[in-house]
């Protein structure tokens, strides 16, 4: 544990956050952390109520369960009320409402629903039930991408024909493109999310930087790396420029993990996909190619695109921008808690409205 708990030291914290106050001086500043596992680890630690008051921390969207829209939860309820079909996910989608019902709530009506832990696992159940469909709902950014393009290329190796994937992968650099647009939120910089970048690397930002003068860093995901990344950033400002800096030097490089980025593009196809919240962002999803078509639920099944329906009075969408927080929805601690979810930024264990009930 000496490894971590060096950077958890607390008079480092400490002297960081003096050193802050120093660089700040009279000015304000909004930074905007793009992770849902920073969010967790900011709250966790008690990073905001350390924070010089001047210093105005914003969640995005940064966890893929709370940013997978409605309609696609529609589309897995609706395969699940097929006779032959398993539908695999991970444990986190199972409480996210969809339009109107919830995985969790198919299970207990008798339907095939299991939970994995890894893409992988997908592999054994359909090869354990060659008289089903298993539909495995891929969700998530490019950080588990790449494990459920090793699944497709594994199917295909060892002939599984009953084995679909209903890609809702999300790409993070478009999505700060849109949020750096935003002119309502007027960030200053932005916090990077470490395990993403392992993958993609440093240059898929650098137009924040180069066309939007954003200062931004890549910040790993104990205490000190989050107070360091903060420091980072001020001292861009202080010093009037704008770069992509990366703090999580231990973990990340500059061109990210090629080897695992080769992977998701033999498998993957960049394409627009909607984000809740955000709405349809271009280039920000990934798709089957066409060499794993047959692997592609969207067309095996012929689904059909259908508009979310989202629950009234979740206020989600906007506390996915950055425009809201949990405590400003009139549901917030009441009708809506982790037991009894109105939207998922309650369910996820990544989710910013969870981050609040349990630590704020």
């Amino acid at each position: 544990m000496k490894y971590i708990d060096e950077f958890r030291d607390r008079d480092l914290c400490l002297r960081l956050i003096k050193k802050m106050e120093s660089i700040l001086g009279d000015s304000e500043v909004t930074i905007m952390e793009v992770c849902g596992t920073h969010t967790m680890i900011i709250f966790r630690s008690g990073i905001r109520s350390l924070l010089p008051k001047s210093i105005r921390l914003l969640s995005g969207p940064g966890c893929p369960v709370c940013v997978t829209p409605a309609a696609y939860l529609d589309q897995a309820i609706a395969l699940s009320e097929i006779e032959d079909v398993i539908i695999a996910t991970f444990g986190d989608m199972m409480r996210v409402p969809g339009s109107g019902s919830s995985l969790e709530t198919q299970r207990a009506a008798g339907k095939k629903i299991a939970v994995v832990y890894s893409p992988l696992d997908d592999l054994n159940i359909a090869r354990n039930n060659p008289d089903k469909k298993v539909v495995f709902l891929a969700v998530g950014f490019e950080t588990t991408s790449p494990s459920v393009a090793v699944t497709a290329i594994e199917a295909k190796k060892m002939g599984i024909s009953n084995l679909y994937l209903l890609s809702a992968h999300k790409r993070i650099p478009p999505a700060l493109r849109l949020l750096a647009e935003d002119r309502d939120l007027n960030v200053d910089g932005f916090i990077l999310p470490g395990h993403v970048s392992t993958i993609i690397g440093v240059n898929p930002y650098l137009f924040l930087a180069e066309g939007y003068g954003i200062p931004s860093v890549i910040c790993g995901f104990e205490p000190l790396d989050i107070l360091q990344g903060i420091c980072m950033i001020l001292y861009q400002r202080k010093e009037k420029r704008a770069a992509v800096e990366v703090q999580y030097k231990r973990a990340v490089k500059n061109d990210g993990n090629p080897g695992a980025m080769a992977l998701l593009n033999k498998v993957f196809i960049e394409t627009d996909s909607e984000w809740r919240g955000l709405g349809a962002i271009a280039n920000s999803g990934y798709a089957m190619g066409e060499e794993y078509k047959e692997l592609d639920a969207r067309e095996v099944f012929s689904l059909k695109e259908r508009p979310s329906v989202e629950n009234e009075g979740c206020i989600c969408g906007e506390i996915l921008k950055g425009r809201k927080v949990p405590n400003q929805c009139p549901h917030f601690g009441e009708n809506c808690t982790p037991y009894s979810p109105l939207g998922p930024c309650m369910v996820s264990s990544e989710g910013t409205c969870a981050a609040y009930y349990k630590y704020a």
